[in-house]
């Protein structure tokens, strides 16, 4: 392989037909757009920094050869519990970014991540990813259900990252993020960062009825004031959530995990149709479909009338005999998604997936999804799925490379808004 010296500190550019070789396992940083396989029609690349890549059009199929991070049996976790497996590990977490590792074992030693209890198989992976071992923290709980946190090694004037998902139980997880970012700064800790992959209370972003709380603006205001110099989140359900915060957000999203996934699916691309599950998730499913090969879009209009239920009312546009692919940031109880899908078989859909990041999966989610309504459900691995809540039809993907890219980029003072990691989302 041939490098080109950069001109950014010891971060070279090579020919595009080896990026897979720089990131051999960052499935999740790939644009859909982009060929896996070499070809001798690429150019050298010439970009300072980052290498810059032609888009190539899929016009008649989308295809691509994915790569092991995305090639999950149906079914199955993308990571286990790592003490329950030994060592085990995945192997799409087994050979970390080599440039990461190597300026991390060699010029760094202030970069620190520690994990709660919400999601240790998420944070060993971004661990991994990083080339690191993960911080060491005590965490228990007291007969009375108070959380008590102490870190077990010195963090004075590191850089710390908190990986804790504000899944549920929504209050236990909040409250243990609040501590473990007060026992950092009390520990004088440089930076802290809150990685908060699945954000809660990001669905009371604004008052809908009189006399109704704001429980977003609330909890962004406790995770700043607990001592947080920064959040890292992953596809919050609105972005104004990210002006309740008093300090930077680096708002991350998980589309580019499900596109490559489903580029690995060679569904012709004059057969899919995206869709959104209300009206409110059109800018997401549009931005969706033109990054897969600008498929049409379509339109599933509902009216709730309370927390939780839905009813579907009607469709706009065609879905008779296409492939469905349905876009949400998150699927709680699926009453939306599975009506949704419903209406889509009525209307002549010949398959239906249904693609999300959050798997909340409140009862009774599994009922509904498995079903028989879906072809496929895709997830990320944001939040812990429980093992007696899989079943058949589910997918679940790793996030672990895109966010350890970006906690990488946030530590060195790199910037995402260069190709092909735009889609990172930071500035």
């Amino acid at each position: 392989m041939k490098w080109k010296k950069g001109k950014y500190k010891d971060t070279h550019t090579i020919r595009i037909d080896q990026r897979v070789e720089r990131f051999p396992n960052a499935m999740s940083t790939l644009h859909l757009h982009f060929a896996p396989t070499p070809s001798p029609s690429f150019a050298p690349i010439t970009s300072s920094r980052f290498f810059r890549t032609s888009r190539i059009s899929l016009r008649n199929a989308v295809c691509c050869k994915a790569i092991e991070a995305v090639q999950l049996e149906n079914g199955r976790p993308s990571a286990r519990d790592f003490a329950a497996r030994g060592n085990a590990i995945p192997s799409y977490v087994e050979a970390p970014n080599a440039r990461i590792r190597d300026l991390v074992n060699r010029h760094d030693t202030r970069l620190r991540i520690f994990s709660g209890t919400a999601n240790p198989a998420l944070s060993q992976e971004i661990a991994c990813y990083l080339g690191l071992e993960l911080g060491k923290i005590k965490i228990k709980r007291f007969a009375d259900g108070e959380i008590y946190v102490q870190l077990q090694e010195s963090v004075r004037g590191c850089d710390v990252f908190l990986v804790q998902p504000t899944c549920p139980p929504a209050n236990e997880n909040l409250m243990e993020l609040l501590i473990m970012i007060d026992a950092c700064r009390r520990a004088s800790a440089k930076n802290i960062t809150a990685v908060i992959p699945y954000f809660g209370y990001a669905r009371a972003d604004r008052k809908t009825q009189g006399r109704e709380s704001i429980a977003a603006k609330l909890v962004a205001n406790l995770i700043t004031e607990a001592g947080a110099n920064r959040v890292l989140a992953c596809d919050l359900h609105s972005g104004q959530s990210m002006g309740y915060f008093d300090i930077p957000v680096d708002h991350v999203y998980g589309q580019p995990v499900i596109l490559d996934y489903l580029a690995s699916k060679t569904i012709c691309s004059d057969d899919l149709v995206v869709v959104s599950p209300d009206v409110g998730g059109v800018a997401r499913a549009r931005a969706f479909a033109k990054k897969l090969s600008d498929a049409p879009l379509a339109i599933v209009d509902k009216r709730r009338h309370g927390h939780n239920v839905a009813e579907v009312m009607n469709l706009i546009g065609d879905v008779r005999g296409k492939v469905a692919v349905m876009v949400d940031d998150m699927i709680d109880t699926a009453g939306t998604i599975a009506k949704g899908a419903a209406l889509l078989h009525q209307e002549g859909a010949r398959e239906v997936y249904a693609c999300t990041t959050h798997a909340v999966f409140s009862p009774p989610a599994i009922e509904r999804l498995s079903s028989g309504l879906f072809q496929e459900v895709i997830i990320t691995n944001t939040i812990p799925v429980a093992e007696q809540n899989y079943f058949p039809q589910l997918t679940v993907l790793s996030v672990a490379n895109l966010l350890g890219e970006t906690v990488w980029r946030v530590h060195d003072d790199c910037s995402g808004g260069i190709e092909p990691y735009s889609s990172l989302g930071i500035d």
